[in-house]
């Protein structure tokens, strides 16, 4: 099955009931709020999530408030989440943590649930609303955008960031398997792999985040694309496509969907009580 067309948006026209609903998690940092900003230019609705009570408030370039919804939520919490991920048509998964050079036990642990584990049950979460989901003919399927940055293949002077960044990627890379809408699933997915932008966690950042994330929706949106790059390093553009391919196709040769696994399970149950 071919992916899916892109979630359908008009470029600078008002949030309405038609407009598709986007949810960003890590909504209060510098790439979640130009995130924002960016996809209500493009006419979404928006739901910010975030850990932090602190009000998220946004303008656009006019000065006007940007409407958006807030919602709080916790790592390990993410079934909560449920009924809303119903409303959401595109779900970024942008929140994560960098400990830089603690290597303490809290920090492993910390790093794993935050930018690993965390965007792992929402990515199943979400994957399982999707299936209840009854799609109108021509409507597309709901989209999840996963930023897993380059520190899945590059080093990042951070272990723990590193490490819990591969995890994701390589979880993500195994579960397209059976959950992206190319291999018959719920969802069209995507990887942002982003090179180092200023934020409060890289004050020292190559990128600005409002440009990072306006190139992330032209690669996205404008050009359909399923593994979306934003950095200034070449090599990221040469190495990153190869690596997912080459995961891809290891992944597919020694690991079975849930369905064939059980059949093979059983099959040899069987053939031990012969």
């Amino acid at each position: 099955m071919a992916p899916t067309s892109p979630i359908p948006v008009s470029s600078d026209a008002p949030s309405s009931a038609t407009a598709p609903c986007v949810a960003i998690s890590g909504a209060g940092g510098s790439l979640g709020r130009a995130l924002l900003r960016r996809w209500h230019g493009r006419g979404a609705r928006l739901i910010a999530l975030s850990s932090s009570e602190a009000p998220i408030t946004l303008h656009c370039a006019a000065g006007r408030a940007i409407p958006l919804r807030q919602v709080r939520w916790q790592v390990g919490r993410e079934e909560e989440l449920r009924s809303l991920l119903a409303e959401v048509d595109v779900l970024v998964l942008n929140h994560g943590l960098n400990v830089h050079g603690d290597r303490s036990p809290e920090a492993v642990l910390r790093s794993l649930e935050v930018n690993a584990l965390s965007s792992w049950r929402l990515l199943e979460l979400f994957a399982a609303v999707a299936r209840e989901r009854q799609l109108r003919p021509g409507q597309p399927r709901p989209e999840l955008w996963l930023n897993t940055s380059e520190a899945e293949i590059q080093a990042a002077v951070s272990p723990l960031y590193e490490i819990s960044k591969r995890l994701i990627g390589q979880l993500f890379s195994l579960r397209s398997l059976d959950l992206a809408d190319g291999a018959g699933g719920p969802l069209r997915l995507r990887r942002l792999v982003l090179g180092p932008f200023r934020s409060e966690l890289n004050p020292i950042g190559l990128m600005g985040a409002d440009w990072v994330a306006g190139q992330i929706l032209r690669q996205a949106v404008d050009w359909n694309c399923g593994l979306v790059i934003v950095t200034p390093n070449p090599l990221t553009y040469l190495l990153m496509p190869l690596a997912t391919l080459g995961r891809w196709g290891y992944m597919r040769l020694t690991s079975a969907a849930a369905a064939a696994a059980a059949e093979n399970g059983d099959g040899q149950l069987r053939n031990r009580g012969r």
